[in-house]
């Protein structure tokens, strides 16, 4: 979600005086009103992988009103086209997949070897299907607000703030050990910085792991929402995290990320951000992009040693 800010700036650039709204799951609502350029987010009603054909019809039919000149359908799959065409939107744009058709009247076939990331694959369809490949990929930008009232509330000062971020809605083979965030913690804190664990209510007692028994060490896995935790991030120095939608809230906020890769690629799915610093060990076997290490090691994550990482972050401090 965050990446696919990188198109609405590009279809912004390219239809000046454009009104932009998104059409996304309802959970993702908050972090689209944070999104330069775009109206107003339109809260799709469904849960993941649901089908839900009568309300992607009565979606539809309700956008009929609003006149819309153009939908860009990011999803590959059938379902994420439905809305458009039951909205009668004159021009539908999406790439091939799941024999939609029937559905889209601009459809565009993906050159994987060319758009070999996913944001440029997502900016792609902004342009016109003749325009040069690959194309250039703004930053995406999410807007965040100076809180001192929620930082206080969480106990943080905001200045020399390390944010952690260990979780992987992916799956394990993201993950860079529990064990390594808090060798990490450890040394960050003995030298009087501040550390703050983000993440989700599930990933909690991952936080604890990390963050228990340190000074300055704050676990807030569940403790923020979407939009507070976007404000905290842009409080934050660095993030240090997992290939993982935070990284990327990070990213759009303006914090210097250190990004740890394992079973996925740099290249696929990059912080996008001049203050990049990505850290990938790439074993033979990486990136094999499965959800669990096929092999049993996880080398790709368990040979980072935390030394590494803490030389990064201490370097990044320093200047």
């Amino acid at each position: 979600m965050v990446m696919a800010h990188a198109l609405v700036q590009t279809v912004a650039q390219n239809n000046p005086g454009a009104v932009i709204d998104v059409l996304a799951p309802s959970w993702s609502a908050p972090l689209i009103e944070r999104m330069p350029g775009v109206r107003r987010a339109v809260p799709l009603p469904l849960g993941h992988g649901e089908f839900g054909w009568s309300v992607r019809k009565q979606l539809g039919q309700d956008l009929r009103r609003e006149h819309y000149a153009q939908a860009i359908v990011i999803p590959r799959s059938l379902k994420a086209a439905l809305v458009p065409f039951f909205a009668g939107i004159p021009r539908r744009t999406g790439y091939l997949g799941e024999t939609r058709y029937w559905l889209l009247n601009d459809i565009r076939k993906l050159d994987k070897r060319v758009l070999d990331g996913t944001a440029k694959r997502y900016v792609a369809l902004g342009h016109d299907s003749n325009a040069p490949q690959p194309p250039a990929v703004p930053s995406p930008v999410l807007n965040a607000q100076n809180n001192p009232a929620l930082m206080s509330r969480l106990g943080l000062a905001g200045r020399g703030l390390v944010a952690l971020m260990p979780g992987a809605e992916y799956g394990p083979a993201k993950q860079w050990p529990a064990e390594h965030f808090r060798a990490l913690a450890t040394e960050l804190t003995a030298q009087g910085i501040q550390v703050a664990v983000v993440g989700s209510k599930k990933e909690q007692p991952l936080g604890e792991q990390i963050a228990a028994g340190l000074t300055h060490a704050y676990n807030l896995c569940g403790e923020t929402t979407m939009v507070e935790a976007i404000d905290v991030l842009a409080a934050a120095d660095i993030a240090v995290s997992n290939d993982s939608g935070l990284m990327h809230v990070a990213a759009a906020v303006g914090c210097s990320v250190v990004g740890i890769y394992g079973s996925s690629s740099p290249v696929f799915t990059p912080p996008l951000t001049p203050k990049a610093n990505v850290l990938w060990q790439k074993p033979e076997c990486s990136p094999c992009f499965k959800r669990t290490c096929p092999l049993g090691h996880t080398r790709c994550l368990t040979e980072l040693a935390p030394a590494q990482v803490i030389d990064v972050v201490v370097n990044l401090l320093n200047t």
